[in-house]
């Protein structure tokens, strides 16, 4: 596939929802990563007009509020912070009435939240576009910078713009839980045509519909998706290799069960060699150093993790812009 262009981000984003790394075309995403690398590199400059992003956030969040409410405000917009603590809607007012009244006032949604049911539910009862800022099932803004990330490395022409086309082949290596953030690398990039390997311990693989999902993506961009059960395996000769934390929100009480049942899946100095030498690190925050992955890798020279955490904010402008018409 041709790589699109920069100056003509998709009008078929124009008040769509994005509730899945899925409901992104392989050219939607291509064209919201290049966006988002104009955006970075200061070619291209977006006006919002002074429009109004609502947050509702049921989950705590450092990177996701602070991106999104810098991306609003770096495109003349700004952001209200619908805390349900401090609103009806932790008082269990309905979300059809309050998704109704909230598309009077603003012009977007960001929902963190934990049932993807309940992201949906806001969806349907919204006239306005509404962004999936994490739920237990995906996390497709951190996707979208983490395929940044990766095609700043490895698909960056001599102009130092994008060339997309160079991501096919690559391999990004997940090693961890197969939990939201594995989803939707999984299905962004069989999207974007990269090789995606996850590797964990038997009983913490993907969701089995998520899985079959990206494997169908895969194959039409001519890519595979992998579910692997040994870490070395898993990272031979990978590209990028990604790790999370063991236990996400909501499973703090499981937290000792999972250290013991991902014991010697931590992503050290021992599987970074077993890599391609040109590979990255990348790991979406907050780290536990010593468990999931060691001191020296995240502070090591192939670590792009800050570089990742700032692309948050270069993505979500970019997916605001194109949502919201900028």
């Amino acid at each position: 596939m041709e790589s699109p262009s920069a100056s003509n981000p998709s009008d078929a984003l124009l008040g769509r929802d994005l509730l899945s790394s899925a409901d992104l075309s392989a050219t939607e995403t291509q064209e919201l990563l290049i966006l988002a690398a104009e955006l970075k590199a200061g070619r291209r400059s977006i006006d919002l007009g002074g429009k109004v992003l609502g947050l509702i956030f049921s989950k705590a969040s450092t990177r996701t509020r602070v991106s999104f409410t810098v991306a609003m405000a770096r495109l003349g917009g700004q952001t209200l912070d619908l805390n349900p603590s401090v609103t009806q809607v932790g008082r269990g007012e309905p979300i059809a009435d309050t998704a109704r009244v909230l598309s009077r006032y603003c012009d977007a949604l960001a929902i963190r939240t934990f049932a993807q049911a309940e992201l949906a539910e806001y969806a349907h009862w919204s006239s306005i576009p509404v962004i999936n800022a994490l739920t237990d099932l995906e996390h497709p803004c951190q996707a979208l910078a983490d395929y940044l990330t990766l095609a700043e490395r490895f698909a960056t022409a001599d102009d130092g713009r994008l060339d997309l086309d160079r991501l096919q082949g690559l391999t990004l290596a997940y090693v961890g839980d197969g939990n939201n953030v594995a989803h939707s690398l999984m299905l962004c990039g069989a999207l974007l045509g990269v090789n995606v390997r996850i590797g964990c311990p038997v009983g913490f693989e993907p969701n089995a519909a998520v899985l079959e999902q990206s494997r169908r993506l895969a194959a039409a961009r001519g890519s595979e998706v992998a579910v692997l059960h040994a870490p070395v395996a898993a990272v031979r000769g990978a590209h990028a290799l990604y790790t999370d934390v063991w236990a996400s929100m909501g499973q703090e009480e499981e937290k000792a069960e999972r250290q013991r049942a991902f014991a010697g899946w931590c992503l050290n100095e021992e599987l970074v060699a077993e890599a391609d030498p040109s590979a990255i690190v990348l790991h979406c925050l907050p780290a536990y150093r010593g468990l999931e992955i060691s001191a020296g890798v995240i502070e090591g020279s192939a670590s792009r993790v800050f570089d990742q955490a700032e692309n948050r904010l270069h993505a979500q402008q970019a997916l605001l812009a194109a949502l919201l018409g900028g």
